[in-house]
């Protein structure tokens, strides 16, 4: 597991790397430009074309918009204050949608910027930037790179036409293209993108207008957002308002790059581990292309450096070598090294890329450059990780006959996965910073796997950059799901354009092949492709990448027709099952489907609603007024933001709430009960699955995150503020846990990590609503294997009659005395817990043990004490400047609970900004006052 310390130094070097400037030079002039600073405008309004717009003359561009690509149209005209920030409030309903019917029965049409058009997302936009290029030699060469746009795109540099639309057309292609006859050096370069909209503009399903109303059908009422490769989800989900204008544009980076005549390409470096379980030693394989845009055969040496990332000086993890090539006259030549051919590609005693909770992502850099006559052609150079990943699927029988579970391995160990899915933000705002937080956060949960959803979109290259760094595995869905390829609705005709799909297939497996965190490709999302794009999809797989296992969907219960292969290489069902429950459910529940539902042997989708903190809740509805006509505090706005009946039953999440907690007649009563509510739900999925974990795969949740402010369905909310049910969610997740099972009343230990643990204790006191101990049980756990669970002692008896309201503190400690992990539980008859209502108070206190400051982040540690005789319940840390909460800030741990006379220590991980305002640490719980520490200096 990566410590603490080590954590913290890995945020502060990710962050001074994404610090860094946009132009990467290497040797002798080889080099990579972004091209950030582009021009927008609708094609409704230009005359001129593409020849005449990428005239360096052309000075039409002068009334244009700003854009900085990456973007898309509508987040362009958001920066340019055209339109509102759709992500707030109503601010949709003031946007046109690109169905112009559906624009028209709600009245959006009226809301066009452009002058006698209705729809200002019908037709194509304009992209415009210039650049200059310094003298070049004659023996350059210039490649145009486009990592991503969305729906086709058609592209011009300097009067001339290097590619059109009918061949650039995909969201999830990478395109390149050769523009050295059309680069001029010393003076100024133009460069015009004529992007176009999707084929189809999908049929969005009607608005989410009500509080507590009918949830929004996903991809909308008939499917047809899936006759396009795009982000389906951008016509709306259940979760998520239609994006209006699809998210056209050039939604990821533009890039020049210079070399010679001779360039790498279609790098691919394997790392297998031979004598499993033994993992001393690491066989490595290299496969590349050489393109030669010459006329004259290039004689050369491709040279070979490998080391460990912190790699500091001479050493000996350092791998160094170099081969001789010849690449023919305009041609391309391939080249493939492995341990058979160069010695040094066998790796001695390597440092493993592991995933959380079961060791350190090691990462190493390997450097590729190719040279002739002293000259350096090309060059280039990426991270990866030494590791092996596995899938194995079996067939359980007994009561689950019929039923797979699948299971997946890292380096020869089973990994039980703990994660859930992630959703594109709206509008596809996100950048490299906020990928990195994002993933944090999940790190800091200690999730060990991020899954990517087929509705959604392939990510770019920061958030695998991050989750290699991190170790995260990734789940990684392709863009098909049952509610657009006909498993639901929609139709398997969809998308129509096969060949653009399959395109796009071949482009995104070259494209994160090489990423540690790859851990898995899945053909969709509830459902499947038709056959020639299921097998062709399912052959890229094996063809471009055949290191890692292929699962025909994310659910069990897509129905593959019989005879189509099935997973690879086992070709067996997937083994994996969504299905839910969506909704809250009370932990027993829980505890039941783990040990009785045949979906439960590795479930991929089950949550729960999920509302945020109330300082953020003020932000995802800025106009909290309670309208009467609904219960409290409801209005209409809550309903945009998904509070909905339907798979998340928001209705039912409430009255559970009111039944256990009793009514809230104040906004920050409704939110902390809805906060206790949060932290019961994840506690119980991820015990439950805990108490089982020998037996099922896994446990992901749907989801993780948010696409914009919403009260449903993730574990920090859009604005990065984690709820109670993050917390609670990192605790039973974490490496060695110990649990207490409500429907037997046994306290178990959990060993997630992949070494035994011994000599531990566990402890059991039971409290009543007035802080006196009412019970007390301890228990030796003389070994606690790796990957299993181990019942330490049962409450039964303890508990019986003993009917009233209690608290379960419990405790495991190791041989020294100290506190390896710690967990808190209330139960009562009835499931009321009211009685928490008239809970006596309490004082704590807090204080800083250590400080950390290092390139403006900070790392706390910080003694939380209970100095009363009473519970201090649900204890609340949060990082403030001027009174606002830093969202992203990482706690080791959040909403404690604190027996009578004790304490413990906390760490807080958050950025810190010079200049910004003033500093507090405050602690706040459910019957103690507020504890705030103010450093009011040199913020």
């Amino acid at each position: 597991m990566n410590h603490p310390k080590n954590y913290f130094k890995s945020i502060l070097v990710a962050f001074a790397l994404l610090g860094a400037g946009n132009a990467v030079v290497n040797a002798q002039g080889v080099s990579t430009t972004q091209l950030k600073q582009f021009k927008l405008m609708s094609s409704t309004q230009i005359h001129a074309g593409g020849k005449q717009i990428s005239d360096p003359a052309f000075k039409g561009d002068q009334a244009w918009f700003d854009a900085a690509v990456p973007s898309t149209v509508l987040t362009a005209l958001v920066a340019n204050k055209v339109y509102p920030d759709p992500h707030i409030g109503m601010n949709n309903m003031l946007i046109p949608d690109a169905n112009d019917s559906f624009s028209t029965a709600y009245g959006l049409d009226k809301y066009s910027y452009l002058p006698h058009v209705k729809n200002p997302w019908k037709d194509p936009y304009w992209y415009r930037t210039t650049f200059n290029v310094a003298d070049a030699d004659p023996s350059k060469r210039f490649e145009l790179i486009f990592d991503g746009i969305n729906y086709r795109a058609e592209v011009w540099l300097n009067g001339h036409q290097v590619a059109d639309s009918s061949k650039m057309v995909g969201m999830f292609a990478k395109y390149q293209f050769d523009v050295t006859p059309f680069i001029k050096a010393n003076q100024s370069n133009a460069l015009a993108v004529k992007i176009y909209p999707l084929d189809y503009p999908g049929t969005p399903d009607t608005e989410q207008l009500q509080a507590l109303g009918s949830f929004y059908l996903n991809g909308g009422p008939t499917g047809d957002i899936g006759k396009n490769v795009t982000m389906l989800c951008s016509v709306g989900w259940d979760w998520m308002p239609p994006t209006r204008d699809r998210n056209m544009g050039i939604w990821q980076p533009v890039y020049l790059r210079e070399t010679g005549v001779v360039s790498i390409g279609n790098t691919q470096l394997i790392t297998e581990l031979p004598k499993l379980p033994d993992t001393s030693e690491a066989s490595l394989k290299l496969n590349l292309a050489l393109h030669n845009s010459s006329s004259e055969a290039v004689k050369g040496k491709l040279q070979v450096s490998i080391h460990p990332e912190n790699f500091k000086g001479n050493s000996s993890d350092r791998i160094s070598f170099s081969q001789d090539v010849t690449v023919g006259a305009k041609g391309q030549g391939s080249v493939s090294l492995d341990a058979n051919k160069i010695k040094d590609l066998l790796v001695k005693n390597p440092k493993l890329w592991w995933p959380v909770g079961y060791g350190d992502p090691n990462l190493y850099r390997i450097q590729l450059k190719f040279t002739s006559q002293e000259k350096t052609l090309d060059d280039t150079s990426f991270v990866f990780g030494i590791r092996t990943v596995k899938s194995e699927a079996e067939s359980v029988g007994g009561h689950y006959d019929g039923f797979y579970r699948r299971n997946f391995y890292v380096n020869g160990k089973r990994i039980h996965l703990v994660g859930g899915a992630w959703v594109p933000d709206m509008m596809l705002d996100r950048d490299a910073k906020r990928f990195y937080t994002e993933l944090s956060l999940c790190k800091n949960a200690n999730l060990n796997l991020i899954r990517i959803w087929g509705g959604g979109i392939t990510p770019p290259e920061p958030f695998w950059d991050a989750a290699d760094r991190l170790g995260l595995l990734v789940w990684n869905d392709f863009w098909v799901t049952g509610d657009t390829q006909g498993e639901f609705k929609g139709s398997p005709d969809y998308p129509f354009q096969g060949n653009v799909f399959l395109k796009n297939v071949t482009s995104s497996i070259l494209s994160i092949r090489n990423h540690s965190s790859l851990l898995v490709w899945t053909g969709g999302n509830e459902g499947h492709a038709r056959k020639e794009l299921y097998d062709g999809m399912r052959q890229a797989i094996i063809t471009l990448d055949g290191t890692r296992p292929y699962i025909p969907s994310s659910s069990g219960y897509a129905k593959m027709p019989k005879g189509w292969l099935g997973s690879w290489p086992d070709n067996k069902p997937a083994g994996v099952y969504s299905g839910g429950p969506y909704a809250w459910k009370d932990p027993k529940v829980y505890y039941s489907l783990a040990d009785t539902a045949k979906d439960w042997l590795f479930k991929d989708e089950t949550g729960i609603p999920s509302q945020p903190p109330l300082n953020t809740l003020r932000k995802v509805i800025p106009d909290m007024v309670w309208d009467t006509t609904l219960p409290y505090p409801f209005n209409n706005t809550w309903g945009y933001h998904d509070a909905c009946t339907g798979a998340g039953k928001y209705d039912e999440y409430y009255q559970d709430m009111v039944s256990r907690y009793g009514q809230p007649l104040q906004i920050d009563s409704f939110s902390n009960k809805m906060q206790l509510m949060n932290a019961t739900g994840y506690q119980g999925i991820f015990e439950a699955a805990n108490s089982k974990i020998s037996d099922n795969g896994g446990v992901m949740l749907w989801k993780l995150n948010a696409a914009l402010p919403s009260v449903i369905w993730q574990i920090y909310d859009w604005y990065l503020l984690p709820n109670a049910g993050y917390y609670y969610m990192k605790k039973a997740c974490e490496p060695v846990h110990i649990q207490f099972n409500q429907n037997d009343s046994a306290v178990a230990v959990i060993n997630r990590s992949r070494f035994d643990q011994g000599g531990l204790t566990a402890e059991a006191t039971l409290y009543d609503i007035t802080g006196k101990v009412t019970g007390k049980q301890t228990a030796k756990v003389k070994q606690a294997l790796a990957d299993h669970a181990i019942t330490a002692l049962s409450l039964k008896k303890l508990l019986q009659g003993q009917s009233e309201f209690r608290f379960i503190l419990l405790s495991l400690k190791d041989q020294a005395g100290k506190e390896v992990s710690s967990n808190v539980y209330w139960t009562a008859a009835g499931n009321d817990y009211t009685a928490l209502n008239q809970m006596t108070g309490t004082k704590i206190s807090a204080s800083v043990v250590n400080s950390d400051q290092h390139r403006g982040w900070e790392k706390m540690t910080i003694k939380l004490e209970n100095k009363g005789q009473q519970i201090a319940f649900f204890n609340r840390g949060q990082v403030l400047v001027d009174g606002e909460e830093i969202n992203a800030a990482l706690w080791s741990d959040n909403y404690v609970t604190l027996a009578p006379g004790e304490s413990k220590e906390l760490s807080v991980t958050f950025e810190r900004l010079q200049g910004v305002g003033r500093l507090q640490v405050k602690f706040s719980g459910w019957n103690t006052k507020e504890e705030l520490m103010d450093f009011a200096t040199e913020w």
